[in-house]
Formats: C-alpha cells, structure tokens, sequence
C-alpha cells in the first residue's frame, strides 16, 4: 500500500505541493477579510487548497502518461518512468479518472454553498487547459506561441483566482497587479526547464517556446519575465503596505529580491552557456553543461516561489492586527 501511494506521489509530481500552497496563500491573503470567523476560514482553506492540489495531480498525471515515450529517451527522468511503468497505465487512467470525479463534485459543492458560478467555470477551464497542454490530438505543449499562455493559466492565474475568489467577491486593482507579478515570474522560472528538455523536445519534432526561440533568446526571455515579475509583485506589496501604515512591513520584500537575484545570477550562466554552445556548433560537452545546470531549476523555483509566499503570508497576517 505504501509502495503504491509512493508510485502515485511520484506520478503526480508530489513536490508541486509548496508551490501550489504559495498559489493558496497568495489568494487567501489579497481575498480574505479580517471579520471571517475562524470556523469558515478553516473549512475554505481545506477545500481551496484540496481543490487545487488535486487539479495539479491530474494536470501532471495526464502529463506523465502522454510524454512516457519521450521522458524514456531522457536519463534524469528514469525514476519518473520506473514509477509510471511500476504504477501501470491502466491503474493511472483510472486514477486520473476518480480523481476527475471527487474534484468535480468537491466544486461543485462549493459553488452552491458560497453561490459563485465563477469557481466552476475556472476549474473546469483550467482542467480541460492541463489536459489539452499534454494530451493528443490537441497537445497544446507542442504549440510555442500557446504553450506559454497554457501554463501561465493553468499554474498561476487560475489556482491563485480560485483561492482568491473562494474568500472575496469583488476583484482589488492591487491584487490584479500581483497577480499579473506571478504570471510573469512563473513562465520565467520554467523556462529553464524548458531548456533542460530542449534538445528531446527537437529531436522529437515538439515545438516548444524554447525550441522555437533557441536557447539564447529563451534564457533572455526568462532573465525578462522574472524581471518583470519581481516588479510587479514587489510594487503590488509595497504600495499595500505604505497606504495601510504599515511601512516597516516592506522589509519583508527583501526575500523576494534575494532569491530572485541568486536565480538571475543562474538564468545568466544559461544566457552564457547557450551563446557558448551557439557559437561552437554544438559541441556536447557545453549540451552537458546545460542540461546538469538546468536541472537545478525545481529549487530555483521553490527559492522564488516561497519567497512570495512569506511576503503573501505577512499581508495575511497583517490583517488580523489590530
């Protein structure tokens, strides 16, 4: 029994947890208001973040399953594949089907109970989004232009708007520009996986972002949206704290830009990388290079991912003081 809920942890990408609890706190801190008593403040968080979790897992199951071929070819994913090859296909589609169903139910519940129309609608838009992204004949992930857009939705914008609006009824323009923060940190940070699976997704004739812009313009374009990001966000928290008084609070933005800056500093040995291996023709040695440096890219997220979290956290918090 153990065995198989490891199998099925590893299927369905268990180390996405934190970064989908910081999609939670993030909506719980711009959404809830300080007069919620405690009791309906527990029970929203433990659906919310159910909601969201599960949502994840199928996303990455259905990933799993469609890309087994291609994650075979790639040696860093073989315990990826041993598991999915241990757990059976067969046992995964029904997993992913049973989960499908408690999910629909859970939501549809909640949409009735607190009578927002709008949770269902994003749930079901950002499910159909997760398995259009890796499932054929659709296989949006092979499509550059709308891959990006695809999981901008699907792991930043809908998760963060669902716990976001399971708290609060009427959308804040501060919140929005958070928000818009995310978006543009999230593709960021992933661009480096994208990297990492750069050279099987053109071998394979998949046409990601990075495979349509290259390496070079694809560090680039990750080295900007995290930029970006770190902008937005950073002025969404800065401007919150200020005009509550709350001035002394901006300290905790200082994560934040930490974290980002040591992630800079790695986006820009890709750049260095990428160019090196452009300019020799692509000698493997520098591929090598590439491939073991982007495989970092999971802590680089969770630096930057729970460094939001804590900033989002202290706004939660900050709430509550009288």
């Amino acid at each position: 029994m153990f065995e198989t809920v490891k199998l099925a942890g590893t299927i369905s990408r268990a180390e996405f947890i934190l970064p989908n609890l910081g999609s939670l706190i993030m909506g719980l801190a711009w959404g809830v208001s300080s007069t919620i008593d405690i009791a309906s403040l527990v029970v929203l968080l433990v659906i919310s973040f159910t909601v969201i979790n599960m949502s994840s897992a199928i996303g990455a199951q259905v990933n799993t399953y469609c890309d087994h071929e291609l994650d075979s070819r790639d040696e860093r994913k073989k315990q990826l594949v041993k598991a999915m090859d241990s757990f059976g296909r067969n046992r995964l589609k029904g997993l992913i089907v049973a989960e499908f169903l408690i999910t629909a139910i859970l939501v549809s519940l909640f949409t009735v109970i607190l009578s927002k129309p709008i949770l269902l609608v994003m749930w079901l838009t950002g499910i159909l989004l997760g398995w259009a992204y890796s499932a054929p004949p659709l296989r949006l992930k092979a499509r550059s232009w709308i891959a990006p857009i695809v999981l901008i939705l699907v792991l930043a914008v809908f998760p963060v708007l669902f716990a976001y609006f399971a708290f609060a009824g009427v959308v804040e323009l501060l919140f929005l520009l958070s928000l818009a923060g995310l978006a543009s940190t999230v593709y960021g940070v992933i661009v480096p996986t994208e990297i990492r699976d750069y050279f099987g997704d053109k071998e394979m004739g998949i046409i990601t972002m990075t495979v349509r812009l290259g390496l070079v313009k694809a560090s680039l374009l990750g080295i900007g949206l995290l930029v970006i990001g770190v902008i937005l966000t950073e002025t969404a928290f800065f401007i919150r704290f200020f005009y509550e008084d709350r001035p002394l609070l901006i300290v905790f933005l200082l994560p934040i830009s930490v974290a980002v800056l040591y992630v800079l500093a790695k986006f820009r040995e890709l750049y260095l990388l990428s160019k090196e291996y452009a300019r020799s023709g692509g000698q493997s040695s520098i591929s090598d290079r590439i491939l073991n440096l982007s495989a970092n890219n999971p802590r680089w997220i969770m630096m930057v991912t729970q460094a939001y979290s804590l900033v989002s956290i202290v706004l939660l918090v900050s709430k509550f003081l009288v």
